[in-house]
């Protein structure tokens, strides 16, 4: 068994030691466990008590179980298009993006004007660890009002002040500021685990011959990697070669691509009347330096385990896959069909940001009839790790 995969069957007992529910007893110490950064991280990770109510945790909106997304349902219009707070209320204004395989992104850059990498669909975060810093005080998400009430809950558990200490040294709790960078550094390592990328999908397992395509899934995958028939890996192919065995299907850059606004989800977040998600405009690298052809771009996302961690796009607009690929192909079609949402039955929305839409992407495609945009959405679903393919719709 790999260590990754024993990990997270260590993962009910850990969610028991923390205050969750377990179907085994926890053990009396967990300090055998915590020998390492990543052991540490991982506990961390399912702490509910690094929340101000201590009801939410990093894996309650990027749940190990579900792709490491949010499963939950708002209990609001907009459904599971973004994750409630640890206050049970309070609501996001974005979805919650897979945190599997976010460790290939990298550092956030701008170079020739083109940005580049980060964590968060506006990349505010250059690293895993910086990103692991962000929702315990996001006062929408985990609640926390400072780092030295975060290094409280820290102290709280003895196993924790051992194994901070003898992992990061001697003092590392008497400093808030320390001690939360130790805290967000094995998060990190935990999330740059086998288990958060395991590479072994349909898709993965073709390339090493140990599955066979059907024919559907076979159209698909060469319509995707296509220069000719559609432009999918325009943005979503990171390395040239279809059949590289580490590819994360994103090159990492931000785009435009016209997403409306989510009006269900703006009315259940009590957002005003009139605000507009500028994405990478408002990342503070980008921000001061009033760059408006940044305006309303957002990070390309990995389509590892796309077909399970829907809602879809950075505001969770639509909920199935299908639509998204319909949503791309009404640029390329000029039917009457194709302009309609069919979730809604409506044209589609308009885009909330209107200026610097990648068109040279979005119309660099031929139309697609209905069986070519099934077969994308059966090649999307080969992108599943296996221990998910149970999740997907029969």
């Amino acid at each position: 068994m790999s260590s990754a995969v024993q990990r997270l069957a260590r993962l009910s007992l850990l969610t028991g030691l923390l205050g969750g529910a377990a179907a085994v007893a926890p053990p009396a110490s967990l300090a055998a466990e915590l020998t390492s950064m990543e052991a540490l991280g991982e506990a961390l990770y399912f702490d509910q008590d690094l929340s101000a109510n201590r009801t939410q945790s990093c894996a309650t909106c990027h749940n190990p179980d579900f792709g490491f997304a949010d499963p939950r349902d708002s209990g609001t219009p907009a459904g599971k298009a973004a994750s409630l707070g640890a206050d049970g209320r309070s609501l996001g204004d974005r979805n919650a993006p897979t945190a599997a395989y976010a460790r290939f992104s990298p550092a956030f850059h701008v170079r020739d004007g083109k940005a580049v990498g980060g964590q968060f669909h506006d990349g505010r975060a250059s690293s895993l660890k910086e990103q692991a810093g962000g929702p315990p005080m996001n006062p929408v998400e985990m609640g926390m009002t400072s780092k030295a009430q975060v290094l409280g809950r820290l102290k709280e558990k003895p196993d924790y002040v051992r194994a901070f200490v003898a992992l990061y040294g001697a003092g590392v709790l008497d400093d808030p500021e320390r001690a939360y960078d130790a805290m967000t550094d094995s998060i990190a390592r935990f999330e740059a685990t086998g288990a958060f990328a395991p590479f072994d999908s349909k898709y993965d397992r073709h390339l090493r011959g140990e599955y066979k395509m059907t024919p559907e899934e076979d159209l698909g995958m060469t319509l995707f990697f296509s220069t000719q028939f559609t432009n999918c890996n325009k943005c979503h192919q990171l390395a040239r070669m279809p059949a590289s065995r580490d590819e994360t299907f994103t090159n990492y850059e931000y785009h435009n691509i016209g997403v409306p606004e989510n009006a269900a989800l703006r009315a259940a977040n009590g957002s005003k009347k009139g605000f507009v998600d500028h994405g990478l405009l408002a990342n503070p690298a980008v921000a001061g330096k009033k760059d408006k052809a940044q305006d309303g771009k957002f990070k390309t996302p990995t389509l590892r385990n796309v077909a399970v961690t829907g809602p879809y796009m950075h505001n969770g607009v639509f909920r199935d896959l299908e639509t998204v690929i319909r949503f791309y192909n009404k640029y390329n079609s000029r039917t009457d069909a194709a302009q309609i949402n069919p979730e809604t039955g409506r044209p589609w929305g308009k885009p909330e940001v209107a200026a610097n839409l990648s068109l040279t992407e979005l119309e660099s495609g031929p139309a697609l009839d209905s069986r070519r945009i099934k077969a994308l959405v059966a090649f999307l679903k080969t992108l599943t790790d296996a221990r998910y393919e149970h999740l997907l719709e029969k």
